[in-house]
């Protein structure tokens, strides 16, 4: 059934790709971002498209949803919610709590309560395996207790939270996705992009915040729509909370990230590690997913961590090289 789906950080790095995905499967789109972190360039192909609407306004003010609520027809057929607009820089919101505030939570409120005033039944939250903070066990759905160390984390958190509440009054089905580290092309922060930016700037040294054994699972930004796509369609309860990761039970270390980029990239590099094991404040430096409830539900991944590594480092250096 062909629908409207409005997707806010439309023009960032996973908004524009879901753009992208949900105009191929024939659906109208309406893309709202403010271009603080997403890119024009993201969304060019989507912009060709007779079923694609850019809205340019920050969804975490509400005198922007007032404004357009009123000047939009086309919001009116809105039939499902996915909000992807986040900051995805944890370390700049350690520095600056207000950073994730603002971008973090007051986006997914703000986002939340425009859905009731449009009565939207569906929404789709973006969440983190932040939210966990530092577990010593796999992580899954129901694990406890949640103790995010990072703000970016707690303002996830507290999204969560806004989103179920509303499920009481206004929102027939919520799905949650707590997302491990995504990659891929488009990306504007992460370690491959951190490592790919650096080397541009001098090939012969490659710096590495932490000692190289953080080790996280990573998925592939493809492989991350599949399974969301999938969890929409087929759970429907109303509260749908998944974690989505890539094949087996293994992550990838940071030194194999740091070495796979210099080899793909090319170039004679020496590698400088640091000492500590995370690489700043708020980062976590070692955890592990388990993807058996959404295994249950049909859905399994076709990449490794470090597939999913390989694929995004190829089309990150490609990306790199033409902008550099």
């Amino acid at each position: 059934m062909i629908q409207t789906h409005l997707v806010t950080g439309g023009a960032g790095f996973i908004g524009s790709h879901l753009c992208d995905r949900l105009l191929s499967s024939g659906h109208f789109v309406i893309a709202i971002d403010d271009f603080s972190l997403g890119n024009r360039e993201n969304i060019a192909q989507a912009s060709t498209n007779n079923r694609f609407l850019l809205i340019e306004g920050d969804v975490s003010c509400p005198l922007f949803w007032e404004k357009i609520l009123k000047e939009q027809s086309r919001l009116a057929a809105t039939d499902v919610i996915w909000h992807m607009a986040a900051n995805s820089d944890i370390s700049a919101g350690v520095l600056d709590a207000t950073v994730d505030l603002k971008k973090t939570f007051l986006t997914s409120f703000h986002t939340l309560e425009a859905a009731r005033t449009m009565e939207v039944k569906r929404f789709v939250l973006a969440s983190t395996s932040a939210v966990y903070g530092e577990l010593q066990t796999p992580l899954h759905e129901d694990s406890a207790p949640l103790n995010p160390i990072s703000n970016y984390g707690a303002m996830k958190l507290a999204s969560e939270a806004a989103a179920t509440a509303l499920t009481s009054s206004c929102l027939d089905r919520l799905w949650i996705f707590r997302f491990p580290n995504v990659v891929g092309s488009r990306s504007t922060h992460g370690v491959i992009h951190d490592f790919v930016r650096k080397l541009n700037a001098n090939p012969s040294r490659l710096d590495v915040l932490g000692n190289g054994t953080q080790c996280k699972p990573y998925l592939h930004v493809e492989e991350l729509l599949n399974a969301m796509l999938y969890v929409v369609d087929h759970a429907d309860q109303t509260v749908n909370r998944y974690l989505i990761g890539p094949q087996g039970t293994t992550g990838t270390t940071v030194k194999h990230i740091a070495e796979s980029v210099v080899r793909v990239y090319g170039a004679e590099t020496q590698i400088e590690y640091g000492t500590s094991n995370r690489g700043w404040v708020g980062d976590v430096p070692q955890f592990s997913y388990s993807i058996e409830r959404i295994s249950a539900l049909g859905w399994q991944p076709d990449l490794s961590s470090d597939q999913a590594i390989e694929r995004a480092i190829r089309e990150i250096v490609a990306e790199r090289r033409i902008h550099s």
